[in-house]
């Protein structure tokens, strides 16, 4: 009786995270860290020494900043694809022009992530494109290759939270980073930004529930302990 062969494992994905931001670049490390199938081959913070980077080592991927000290982003996807570097690009970026997501999309931009991102809305273009690249590098006619482009095409990224506004999160997200390790209670957060202990916490709240932020209590001399919460930063 014959039997079939087993299936081979596929290699990891390997992912160049390229972002001039070293706080933003730990976050978005340590997400690819976080989804099976991926594996990080490197963090850069400029199109120069993302550029160096891929003339030693082998990527897949790039999670690519398009706004970067020595140039814009795309200008670096335009110089690979010139010198025949066929990694694909998931841009991250804060711009809403579509004359770039245009541009992008000539030169092979598959996915576009926009700023401020929960470690779910990149999870979820993370897994669409490992199924894309899986079944791109199969394909053997028409329907594959159109099964491989429909994979791309992600659902708008979840709604936030009823009440939460996309600007005021950003506004709570960046103080916390600023704070560093000391981190922020509720009260501090909202007397520093203009708005109440409550509405803070929600947003603190938020961005723990995201994994984007920890919490632990803070025992003071007197009273019930306040939560002070941490953003998250790259570990080990």
């Amino acid at each position: 009786m014959s039997t079939s062969p087993p299936t081979e494992a596929r290699p990891p994905v390997r992912v160049l995270v390229v972002e001039d931001d070293p706080v933003a670049a730990a976050a978005h490390a340590q997400y690819v860290r976080r989804v099976p199938g991926f594996t990080l081959a490197g963090v850069v913070h400029s199109r120069g020494d993302a550029s160096q980077f891929l003339k030693r080592t082998a990527v897949d991927l790039l999670l690519l900043d398009l706004y970067l000290p020595d140039g814009h982003g795309l200008q670096l996807v335009r110089s690979l694809r010139t010198a025949g570097h066929a990694a694909d690009v998931i841009a991250v970026t804060s711009a809403r022009d579509l004359g770039v997501v245009r541009e992008g999309v000539s030169l092979g931009v598959v996915q576009y992530v926009l700023k401020p991102f929960t470690f779910a809305t990149l999870r979820d273009r993370l897994v669409r494109y490992a199924e894309y690249h899986a079944v791109i590098g199969e394909a053997s006619g028409q329907e594959e290759v159109d099964r491989a482009l429909a994979v791309l095409r992600a659902p708008q990224p979840a709604a936030l939270p009823k009440g939460l506004s996309l600007d005021t999160l950003q506004t709570v997200t960046d103080a916390l980073r600023a704070a560093g390790p000391d981190g922020l209670t509720s009260g501090t957060a909202g007397t520093d930004l203009g708005m109440s202990r409550i509405t803070a916490r929600r947003y603190l709240e938020h961005l723990v529930t995201t994994g984007r932020a920890t919490r632990a209590p803070q025992y003071g001399q007197v009273g019930r302990p306040e939560l002070r919460y941490r953003w998250v930063t790259e570990r080990g």
